[in-house]
């Protein structure tokens, strides 16, 4: 590809942002008639709209759609229709870039096939932006380290959490130093039995899609870890099993719709209650044969629904992590043990803020991308030892994933020179490390050993990030 001037500057901003330094200028010579270029591959739900329409809405004189790719043609013209854009639709990756000639490449496809479209864009001369997590396996990390150092390009990853206003105090209390050195944390997420139950209804269900949730969903948990503490892990020690989910089932069917068991199964989901799943997913089975509504009782399923780790960092830190699918409601809390002290944090623990909430429309507003002025108080506690407690009020935002959504791609696409004190900016190591945590516990559940990190890819853990 040929980059003229303007390309380049974008290139340098992208640069800045993947290794978390402020840029000088945002988007540094792109006029009002020079947008990014941007292409998607992947058009699911969470490209199409949180990485395809909120983009257009948002940013419509920073960037432009120049072309959007899928393996599913009838998902495609209706992505296009859905994000509202004017470019041509491709099924195939290499057409689309060497036609489109695209500034910057968005990956939202299956994890499993992160990778290729990663490793290719990199290889094009394209800076990539890829939804979590990363990748799958360690030998996909490797190759995907090798392509980033051979190519002289970047990748940033879309870590949304990091940038909510909750996880940042937290971040800025540690940062602080107001505990002291940490030693050890306690961290429990519990999914409930709405949006647990979606990850085995999907391809996320399948070890070989999606690296089990140690991968895709754990990432998340993972990369707030190896931010906070500001290390990297070392060492993991895991357990997991498929209990509850899978061959465990009283019965099984097809699929939800139509099923015969639909008036007696708990985890019945109608898909035909929503017409944007049902032009997304169910108007196009016929071109790839994927099911959104399937049994969540199916034989294929073989990734863990209870997992539990213990995790060493290189700065001798120790973490207790545990992840349940099928709580009986949606929430998480952390304890972060240091020195000097102990900082409890959590989020929508019924009998801590003494509120029942509507457990299935909890996730839908977390995903919700329109609720930037829900305003919400959401208070953690501050120990120093041989001192009283303080109760700390932070305000913060139910939608979006906690206003993480909106910071995000804020600094992106409108102020890429924005001061970030917290490197909340992620690029490929934050990416690497964060997944190499769940790569190591599924290895560890198979062989009941500990993992070194070290032995998973040439990234050697290191006590401090700084």
């Amino acid at each position: 590809m040929n980059y003229d001037v303007s390309r380049r500057s974008f290139l340098y901003s992208v640069s800045m942002l993947a290794a978390g330094t402020a840029i000088s200028s945002p988007l540094h010579g792109f006029g009002l008639d020079k947008k990014l270029k941007v292409v998607l591959v992947g058009t699911g739900v969470r490209g199409v709209s949180f990485w395809g329409k909120r983009l257009v809405e948002q940013y419509p004189t920073k960037l432009q759609f120049v072309g959007l790719c899928d393996i599913n043609p009838g998902r495609l013209n209706y992505a296009k229709e859905y994000m509202g854009v004017d470019c041509k639709v491709y099924t195939d990756f290499d057409e689309m870039v060497r036609e489109a000639m695209p500034d910057l490449i968005i990956v939202t496809t299956k994890d499993s096939t992160h990778h290729e479209y990663i490793i290719k864009g990199l290889e094009y001369g394209c800076d990539v932006l890829t939804e979590k997590p990363l990748t799958i396996d360690e030998d996909k990390c490797q190759a995907i380290l090798d392509a980033e150092r051979k190519s002289n390009k970047n990748l940033i990853v879309g870590f949304n959490y990091r940038w909510g206003p909750y996880m940042t105090k937290i971040k800025e209390l540690l940062h602080n130093n107001s505990i002291g050195d940490i030693t050890s944390v306690d961290f429990h997420w519990y999914l409930n039995i709405h949006h647990g139950a979606s990850y085995f209804r999907r391809w996320h269900g399948l070890m070989d899609s999606s690296g089990s949730l140690w991968v895709h969903k754990a990432t998340h948990h993972f990369d707030l870890l190896n931010w906070w503490l500001d290390a990297d892990p070392e060492e993991v020690f895991a357990y997991g099993a498929l209990e509850h989910y899978g061959s465990n089932g009283p019965f099984k069917g097809e699929k939800c719709r139509g099923c015969e068991h639909r008036d007696t199964c708990r985890y019945f989901w109608d898909i035909t209650k929503s017409q944007h799943d049902v032009r997304l997913y169910v108007e196009n089975e016929k071109y790839d044969g994927y099911i959104r509504d399937n049994c969540v009782y199916r034989d294929e399923i073989d990734i863990y629904d209870k997992m539990s780790a213990q995790i060493k960092y290189a700065n001798n830190a120790i973490v207790n992590y545990s992840l349940t699918t099928y709580s009986p409601f949606e929430g998480w809390k952390i304890a972060f043990n240091g020195q000097k002290g102990r900082i409890d944090a959590w989020l929508d623990i019924p009998w801590i803020t003494n509120e029942n909430l509507d457990q299935e429309a909890l996730h839908a507003a977390e995903m919700n991308q329109n609720l930037a002025d829900d305003r919400i108080i959401e208070p953690l506690i501050l120990f120093r030892n041989w001192e009283d407690y303080q109760t700390i009020q932070v305000v913060s935002e139910r939608g979006g994933h906690g206003g993480g959504d909106r910071r995000l791609h804020d600094k992106i696409f409108l102020n890429p020179d924005a001061a970030d004190p917290y490197k909340h900016a992620a690029g490929v190591r934050d990416g690497v490390m964060s997944v190499l945590i769940g790569i190591a516990a599924r290895k560890s559940i198979m062989a009941n050993t500990p993992v070194k990190i070290a032995d998973l890819t040439d990234l050697k853990p290191s006590a401090t990030r700084t």
